[in-house]
């Protein structure tokens, strides 16, 4: 996600802004903190269900509003929240017994009814952004047919079974090693029986004020573009936050929400913008931090397209760009160039696994792309609620001069709607993505970005050798051994170049004079439960 995770959103050398005159409701002026409430910058969310968001700035919210089954420890393995127990004994029949007397925010009782009748609505059709998650689980195909004109023949997935209001069995087509370690993503939160109608779908009013089980609760609706305001919720049964609620602003323009926190308007930017970083330090002392981050930034070919489908078209275009130039000239040293599909954050990271289709060879590129037959024209297709601008128009100053093109860049104003026309197969030529992990696994950065039915597979990308070693390395009974297969399924990406890696980034991010303990995680999420207010 962010685009999950896309996670997706994710990805950005910022976070949206929005000016501080179009904000309006409690986040408008410094008086929001003065009773505990601290204000975060996000973009406006595509999404507030757990079964279709899958970028950063819903995840931030929804993080505030649901407690998970599992969260991770420093060393990236998951432990319980809100599960008892998660057991099995052959990787395929898994066993989860939740903590009895946890409430959703209306006060229903969480049981496991809640987490099988979400999970069954999240796969019905397949049609949710995270139905994805959901397919190793058996019945399935049953559920969402491989033919979407298809009528399904059950409404749930047989593989969900209650054993009580408080456990239930799970039972995959295949063993999973790491699926207890997926069951941390928001796609697996549970949902109030108030969430759903008569048909067991859920309402499609539930995301102006979703009803979670978390340590926050909504105050009032979403006020789209401009705010979202939740509330600590003292009956939740977890770690209790130390601040009263939290203002989430809605920002479309970088340097609105930096002049907001020098102002003291805005309490943690999660990402300082590229042309402030050089500044940063200086403006805001010691409240310039960093931390690290599994943020992956690329660029995705439109396989579909006539033409991007010379796979030689792809790596010419690779090879033609200088990553370490951009890195240091508009990042300023704060990214990593990559070389390699997956992070540095997890088990299995190799670095350099692009090999030569990510070398800066620009005579070479020329060359290559000639023979190919690429376009005389390309398009970079980007969010403008992300501070892209810069190293996009940047990349394309690289392909002009090196491959003899024309370039653009051409902003959308949304993450939101850059991932509405990709998802339509609308012509957006090369477009930026990033992403996330949605959970701590070399798998999260394959299965999701580049199967054939992965949730965030936005480029029409499709390798049968590829998916199979993906499943192998599901179905593996080790850790190494599965990511031995995973390693496969890489090497496979680096040949076939559906996206082009170009950078890994970190947490670079600001806070105001009136918080501290502020933390931002792997997944670019504010820890609601650390963070203080101090006045």
């Amino acid at each position: 996600m962010q685009v999950r995770k896309l996670a997706a959103f994710a990805a950005l050398p910022v976070v949206a802004a929005l000016a501080l005159s179009a904000c309006g409701g409690k986040g408008g002026d410094s008086a929001s903190s003065s009773n505990g409430v601290v204000r975060i910058g996000i973009a406006e969310p595509q999404f507030l269900t757990p079964a279709d968001t899958n970028e950063t700035s819903g995840s931030q919210v929804l993080a505030a509003l649901f407690a998970p089954l599992v969260d991770y420890d420093e060393n990236n393995k998951p432990y319980e929240v809100q599960a008892e127990s998660i057991t099995t004994t052959d990787n395929k029949t898994w066993t989860i017994k939740i903590k009895d007397g946890w409430t959703f925010h209306n006060g229903e009782k969480v049981t496991s009814d809640s987490y099988i009748n979400a999970w069954n609505a999240a796969a019905y059709k397949g049609s949710s952004q995270n139905a994805y998650f959901f397919s190793q689980i058996e019945g399935y195909d049953a559920v969402a047919p491989a033919d979407a004109k298809a009528t399904p023949t059950a409404k749930t997935l047989s593989g969900l079974k209650k054993v009580d209001d408080t456990s239930f069995t799970v039972t995959l087509t295949a063993p999973f090693s790491d699926f207890k370690t997926m069951l941390g993503y928001t796609a697996f939160y549970p949902l109030p029986a108030a969430a759903f109608d008569s048909d067991g779908a859920v309402k499609k009013d539930f995301a102006e004020a979703p009803i979670g089980d978390g340590p926050f609760k909504m105050d009032g609706t979403w006020q789209h573009d401009a705010e979202i305001s939740v509330t600590r919720y003292d009956a939740y049964k977890g770690t209790a936050p130390h601040i009263s609620g939290a203002d989430f602003k809605i920002y479309q323009q970088p340097s609105a929400e930096y002049a907001d926190l020098l102002a003291g308007n805005d309490d943690v930017m999660k990402q300082i913008p590229t042309e402030n970083l050089t500044t940063a330090d200086g403006d805001l002392g010691d409240r310039f931090l960093q931390s690290p981050a599994s943020t992956f930034q690329f660029l995705s070919f439109p396989t579909y397209d006539k033409s991007f489908a010379n796979v030689d078209v792809r790596r010419a275009i690779s090879m033609a760009i200088d990553r370490q130039q951009i890195v240091d000239q508009v990042f300023k040293g704060s990214q990593k160039a990559a070389y390699s599909f997956v992070s540095p954050v997890v088990a299995g990271y190799r670095d350099n696994t692009c090999g030569a289709n990510c070398e800066y060879k620009p005579a070479d590129a020329k060359t290559l792309y000639q023979q190919a037959g690429g376009p005389a024209k390309l398009t970079i297709s980007y969010n403008a609620d992300g501070g892209h601008k810069d190293w996009v128009d940047a990349t394309c100053n690289q392909l002009k001069a090196n491959l003899g093109v024309e370039c653009v860049g051409q902003p959308e104003a949304k993450f939101a709607d850059l991932l509405t026309k990709v998802q339509k197969k609308e012509s957006v030529g090369v477009f930026r993505m990033a992403w996330v992990m949605d959970y701590p696994s070399m798998e999260d950065y394959l299965g999701p970005l580049y199967t054939t039915k992965g949730s965030s597979n936005y480029y029409g990308y499709s390798n049968p050798d590829f998916d199979k070693l993906v499943q192998d390395g599901r179905e593996a009974k080790t850790s190494d051994e599965a990511i031995a297969k995973w390693q496969q399924a890489e090497d496979i990406l680096a040949k076939d170049m559906p996206v082009m890696p170009l950078r890994f980034g970190q947490n670079s991010y600001g806070i105001s004079t009136k918080v501290k303990n502020v933390e931002i995680d792997l997944y670019n999420r504010v820890n609601l439960t650390k963070i203080e207010y101090v006045g």
